[in-house]
């Protein structure tokens, strides 16, 4: 059954979005979906306008995933707006916004996990433990749910991105993932729902991270060793005003593993907390690249 927030069809429920899939499939028509988990800014509406570069419907996912939240994260005050995304998403000219609630995608009795293997060790996954077995297993259902021929995911998330280019090799998914560069502020900061967190000086030292990425690459592409290359950036952010730095480090592009010297397509990848906010960024890291 379709409802309206605004002027957007919305359905809530797996048998309401297979169907209104399904009409659109029978016409023949390229079908993307992009997962979102709301408080929608630029970089969602970015991912919306790469999808309907690619496909004839559009459907957008706003689910806020609880299984993919530690204990003492920020679910509960994740910011939710679903009146002010669908005017967005309207305005964006999405084709359907799917939102279920948690009983919808975990209904009594709901057990299965899904865990990808090393990719989710390293990174993220030292410090959010569980956190990627609630995305991967997320994504598969809305992947499953939706079965689109295209999934669009932001760069910004690049641990996210390998993950998820993973499962679906793994799992025969039929669906082409598609991963959308990062859309930033004028001063370099990637574009993030929780960006809303930061105090006004933490928004000023915010751009820092992005900054130090971009010298860490320079150091690395004229020679220095990544190791020690990195270890000189998560000091450079102590210094910018970065209260923690969780990882700072230069890694394979597709495998994730370390990188310790620069002869193939490698990431740099950090999170670093500003107070109470973890921002996270990244940027290719390839001979011959710089900023």
């Amino acid at each position: 059954m379709h409802e309206k927030v605004g002027t957007l069809p919305v359905v809530r429920s797996v048998a309401d979005l297979r169907r209104a899939v399904a009409q659109w499939r029978h016409a023949g028509e390229v079908i993307a979906l992009v997962p979102t988990m709301g408080a929608l800014h630029t970089g969602h509406l970015a991912l919306l306008a790469r999808a309907k570069e690619l496909a004839d419907r559009v459907v957008v996912s706003i689910f806020v995933n609880p299984t993919q939240f530690g204990p003492n994260e920020d679910f509960t005050r994740y910011p939710r707006d679903e009146a002010g995304d669908a005017a967005k998403l309207a305005a964006g000219k999405c084709d359907l916004l799917y939102a279920p609630d948690a009983a919808a995608m975990y209904p009594p009795g709901f057990t299965t996990s899904i865990s990808v293997g090393p990719l989710a060790e390293p990174l993220d996954g030292r410090f959010r433990p569980g956190h990627f077995a609630g995305v991967a297993t997320v994504v598969t259902k809305l992947l499953l749910q939706a079965r689109p021929d295209i999934a669009c995911f932001g760069e910004k998330d690049y641990q996210q991105l390998q993950i998820i280019r993973r499962l679906v090799r793994d799992l025969d998914i039929d669906a082409r993932i598609d991963g959308v560069p990062t859309v930033r502020e004028p001063d370099g900061l990637a574009l993030s729902s929780r960006n809303a967190y930061l105090a006004p000086e933490e928004r000023r030292i915010a751009p820092a991270l992005q900054r130090t990425l971009q010298a860490v690459r320079s150091k690395i592409v004229a020679g220095g060793v990544p190791r020690e290359v990195t270890a000189w950036g998560i000091a450079e952010l102590g210094r910018a005003g970065f209260a923690k730095v969780d990882y700072l480090d230069a890694v394979d592009a597709e495998t994730l593993a370390p990188l310790l010297v620069l002869d193939r397509p490698g990431r740099l990848l950090a999170a670093a907390w500003l107070g109470k906010t973890r921002l996270i960024d990244n940027i290719e890291l390839a001979p011959g690249t710089g900023p």
